[in-house]
């Protein structure tokens, strides 16, 4: 089926480790997963760099279905030139999804009997890591009210940017000339019409396609200067049948995002949860993600990540460099390095001082939820946020001491609140969960652990 929708596919991210400052009885955190985008099926991916009223919107897409019958419309302000059009490597969505996903971190219980060891190891955890268009051409059809404001070729895809009248008049020239839109575009184009936005049609050349080699069509980077900071998402639901997941990467010089129509609420985070989801992270984080939308009763976006790019603590994966922010779209970082970004000269520049912070949103919208596309503004608030979801493990050796004793007594009560935590998050069922927390524990210890671990099943 075919789809207006601004999507990539996600490739699996490496794997990092860390050691940071240590809460209760931890002193090393070792990630072991992130709920990166390749948890969901259909999930577009939008990456937004924006200074002042200058935009660069890199649209990422996983078109399904013969490439020929590839068909992007997105509304934009401003009608666009050859040079204001690139085409992106899927790389560098990857590198943000991965620096800013929500993420498993575990922490091992060090020897409670042993408090000078265990201060010496606190000494010694490392820090964090940180780091610092062609011509133009007009033609009209009168009697549909459309106007080609430019035509061009970028990379693999030919590129008409339109102007329209009415909806009707456009969805029948989208059909005449080959752009095989599906049906009902019709009363979603009409608000973009009214507003006088311009239209940003691609199509795939493939004959450019086959030359390049490329087995996935690339994403789609554009820039321009409007007063708008908004993100037309009404198109992508035309085909949709269910919910849909859009996952925003907003780079700003000054702070966080937000949405101003509809309300933003922190994912849950920092919350200690029973080991055995380390093996079941992906279950755990959409149960957890679906939970929360449904309680917010499913219309509002969701921040999962608010960080000054510079550093990370703990970080995920490492901060992307400045040649890669470049790629991204960052126009306003000043050096001497040449960036294929399609950036105007009117862009002007800030002082290499500047920051990138980046607030990662996750919106899951339908059409009677989210009836109006999401407006943005951006703020000077630099509160940093993750989404962090902690593994406790206990300590398994002997415990011949006064303070080995109390730790041993203060598990059972820990365990249980870890219980009830996943089930408050999750939904899912405590019992069940007391059972595999039964299991997980019991393959890691002595006999005593499950012991107690039997006495929490009987409640």
């Amino acid at each position: 089926m075919k789809r207006f929708r601004i999507i990539i596919p996600l490739l699996l991210a490496l794997v990092a480790v860390l050691c940071f400052a240590p809460a209760a009885w931890a002193f090393c955190g070792f990630y072991v997963a992130k709920a990166d985008a390749k948890l969901y099926n259909q999930a577009s991916q939008v990456v937004i760099a924006r200074d002042g009223d200058r935009t660069v919107l890199t649209m990422a897409n996983d078109f399904q279905g013969e490439v020929k019958d590839f068909a992007m419309v997105v509304p934009v302000p401003t009608v666009l030139q050859k040079e204001q059009v690139r085409v992106a490597q899927p790389k560098i969505i990857e590198r943000l999804d991965a620096f800013s996903a929500p993420r498993l971190v575990e922490y091992f219980d060090p020897d409670p009997c042993a408090p000078e060891r265990r201060d010496r190891l606190y000494q010694e955890a490392p820090a964090p890591a940180a780091s610092n268009a062609g011509g133009r051409t007009r033609g009209s059809d009168e009697s549909l009210g459309v106007t080609v404001e430019a035509r061009f070729n970028v990379g693999e895809y030919d590129i008409v940017i339109l102007s329209a009248k009415e909806s009707g008049g456009l969805e029948t020239w989208l059909n005449r000339n080959g752009y095989k839109i599906p049906r009902g575009a019709k009363q979603l184009l009409k608000p973009y019409i009214r507003s006088a936005m311009k239209f940003f049609v691609a199509k795939v050349n493939l004959d450019k396609f086959e030359e390049s080699g490329y087995q996935f069509l690339r994403p789609l980077q554009i820039s321009y200067q409007s007063p708008k900071f908004m993100l037309p998402i009404r198109l992508g639901m035309i085909n949709a049948t269910k919910e849909q997941d859009l996952l925003v990467y907003i780079l700003s010089p000054e702070g966080q995002a937000e949405i101003t129509n509809y309300r933003t609420v922190k994912i849950p985070s920092d919350a200690n949860i029973p080991v055995f989801v380390k093996d079941e992270f992906s279950d755990f984080y959409k149960s957890m993600f679906q939970t929360s939308y449904i309680k917010e009763d499913r219309k509002v976006a969701f921040l999962e990540y608010a960080w000054d790019m510079g550093s990370c603590d703990p970080c995920s994966a490492d901060p992307l460099s400045q040649e890669e922010l470049k790629q991204a779209g960052v126009f306003w970082l000043d050096d001497n390095s040449a960036s294929d970004a399609p950036i105007p000269p009117s862009f002007r520049r800030r002082p290499p001082t500047s920051s990138v912070f980046i607030t990662r949103l996750h919106i899951r919208y339908t059409r009677d939820k989210f009836p109006e596309d999401p407006m943005f503004h951006q703020t000077s608030n630099q509160e940093s946020f993750q989404g962090r979801y902690i593994l406790q493990h206990p300590f398994t050796g002997e415990l011949n001491c006064q303070s080995g004793r109390e730790y041993k007594r203060s598990l059972p009560k820990r365990f249980e609140q870890e219980a009830q935590t996943l089930a408050k998050l999750t939904n899912w069922n405590i019992q069940n969960i007391r059972k595999k927390m039964q299991l997980s524990v019991g393959n890691l210890t002595d006999s005593w652990w499950g012991n107690f671990l039997s006495w929490l099943l009987r409640f």
